[in-house]
């Protein structure tokens, strides 16, 4: 699907459905007022009304959908309208629609675009690689979406649309990967699946295997790997690394592809969920898409450790002291604690070069989803420039994340008596004492961990633009906080 921007008056468009959306405080004037049996319509945000013209006015079909109170306009309802207008474009079976961008003066029209764009390419998203019988009418898919602007807006709305189909390709991508099963997504597929993107935008790809870990030092993935028959890997790509005089920032993703917990196995009951345990990795490389479709002036270096954790006669156990990348050694208690020991690996790699920041995103614990719910990522930072630049950036993403403390005593809580540190400190301040635990592993450099693991998957629908399964979290709020970053 791909969206494009046409100057002009949506009531002339002669279109199969033309969207129009109205706010709940002004009745629609004529003609659409025509379109309107009494009692019918409200304006409330998200209510719909399909109608039929019958020579009104050129358009086959119109939506009437609503945005709400004009007096608090809401970036994020502007991406379900989209979402909603899209599904509904594709139930009556059309190909092509038309959408009237909407005058909201607290917000230039590229954002409106935007998040329009971003809502459409969102909530038209489906995972159906797998399915076989699916009828081919279930399968119609919208080619195209318009949107009609006002002459002068035309061409914000254009660069709007550009940077909201960049960032909607970049989460699907995200979420393409979570969702693909692990006997199909293994550490080395998930490796080439990074290979093909780098090849995509002609940048830079190094992929090491086991016996390159090995000659290097990376003890803590190869640890977590070794159980498994499919071999861990660790991807580095880098985008703008000929720009000399930009930032570096290092983005490092969790890529788990299946976490049975290992030794310290999981309950059977929805471990086939954790196929999406590389949802890190997943938003690592969706930002990495998205931000070479908008070619910004950065140099962002992506680093994803990717293994299997699983039980076996040659898995790692409790009571392993492992020696990492980084020379420091971790007290295993719980296998299962496997994400945070693959991260040290990955965040001491980072510092090779000297970043400007690095981030961290992971499905680190199930402890942040106790403590935040499915609405919010959890953030942990040792700058706090850095963090309030991520909590902005989430804000005006829509991916709002929340910050915790990393106070020294929690630091304290990791320290184990017979290595450097130890993988778990107990079940108080689950999500922390994970964080205080990567801490050991980023130096000095400015570093924040993102804890997606309440956020990376939902089995309900909460937004229109999400559907169950992997969300791509992550993605949009990394490539904003990225594009403040070019000022």
């Amino acid at each position: 699907m791909r969206v494009t921007v046409t100057a002009g008056d949506p009531l002339t468009a002669e279109a199969d459905l033309l969207v129009l959306g109205l706010w709940e405080e002004e009745p629609p004037a004529p003609p659409v007022a025509d379109l309107i049996e009494p009692g019918d319509w409200s304006g409330k945000a998200k209510q719909t009304l399909l109608t039929y013209p019958r020579g009104v006015i050129p358009a086959r079909r119109v939506l009437l959908i609503g945005l709400g109170k004009r007096s608090s306009p809401d970036i994020d309802l502007l991406r379900e309208v989209a979402a909603i207008a899209t599904q509904r474009a594709r139930d009556v079976k059309v190909e092509r629609f038309v959408c009237a961008l909407p005058v909201v003066p607290e917000h230039t029209p590229e954002t409106v675009a935007a998040a329009l764009t971003e809502g459409s390419l969102l909530g038209n998203y489906r995972f159906l690689a797998y399915k076989t019988d699916i009828k081919p009418e279930e399968r119609h898919d919208i080619d195209e979406m318009t949107l009609i602007t006002p002459p002068d807006a035309a061409e914000e709305a254009t660069r709007g649309v550009a940077r909201g189909s960049a960032v909607a390709r970049g989460v699907n991508l995200a979420r393409d990967l979570a969702n693909l099963p692990p006997n199909v997504l293994t550490p080395a597929q998930l490796a080439e699946r990074a290979r093909e993107l780098a090849i995509a935008f002609d940048l830079p790809v190094t992929i090491l295997g086991p016996a390159e870990m090995r000659e290097q030092g990376f003890g803590g993935i190869l640890a977590v790997g070794q159980g498994s028959a499919n071999e861990p890997r660790f991807i580095v790509i880098e985008y703008g690394a000929h720009d000399t005089n930009a930032p570096t920032i290092c983005l490092v993703g969790k890529g788990i592809t299946f976490d049975s917990g290992g030794i310290s196995i999981k309950p059977a009951e929805n471990m086939d969920a954790m196929k999406m345990d590389m949802s890190g990795a997943a938003a690592v490389l969706g930002t990495l898409h998205a931000i070479a479709e908008l070619r910004l002036p950065l140099h962002v270096v992506a680093l994803i450790g990717a293994a299997e954790n699983m039980p076996s006669a040659s898995a790692y156990r409790p009571g392993d002291i492992l020696t990492t990348l980084s020379g420091k050694t971790i007290e295993v208690l719980n296998t299962d604690a496997e994400g945070r020991i693959m991260l040290a690996d990955a965040l001491t790699y980072a510092q090779r070069y000297n970043p400007t920041a690095i981030i961290d995103l992971a499905t680190l614990t199930g402890a942040i989803s106790v403590a935040l719910g499915p609405h919010a990522i959890g953030l942990f930072a040792n700058d706090d420039t850095l963090a309030q630049r991520l909590l902005r950036a989430g804000e005006t993403a829509g991916e709002r994340a929340w910050q915790l403390p990393l106070w020294q005593p929690y630091r304290e809580m990791v320290k184990s008596e017979i290595a450097d540190v130890r993988n778990a400190a107990g079940r108080q301040g689950g999500a922390i004492t994970a964080a205080a635990f990567l801490n050991a592993f980023v130096g000095e450099y400015p570093w924040a961990h993102l804890d997606i693991a309440g956020t990376a998957w939902t089995d309900s629908k909460p937004k229109a633009y999400q559907p169950k399964g992997a969300t791509g979290v992550g993605v949009r709020l990394l490539v904003q906080a990225l594009r403040d970053w070019t000022g």
